[in-house]
């Protein structure tokens, strides 16, 4: 098997991976000040523009974090193809 082939896998893999925790932890950063608050009075406006941008902000990264999810299941899946073919070609041929 080449190995130039096994590096940029695994090298992509955990490009996918630390892209994917950063998204999740950007995201943990922002939830974190969102308030589950709601503002009844005038005097708070200020208060309720930021949950609204702080809303807006989680509403962006989300999909984001979602695709990342996604390329981490299939990047992991491509790993692990990878070597069961490796393991059933040295055993088999």
């Amino acid at each position: 098997m080449p190995t130039g082939l096994v590096l940029t896998m695994w090298i992509v893999w955990a490009v996918v991976v630390v892209t994917t925790a950063a998204l999740y932890m950007y995201r943990s950063s922002l939830a974190k000040n969102e308030d589950g608050q709601v503002f009844l009075d005038e005097a708070f406006a200020h208060e309720k523009a930021m949950q609204t941008e702080i809303v807006s902000r989680i509403n962006k990264v989300e999909p984001m974090a979602h695709a990342g999810m996604i390329a981490t299941a299939v990047m992991s899946g491509i790993v692990v193809v990878y070597y069961l073919y490796a393991a059933y070609v040295s055993l088999f041929d």
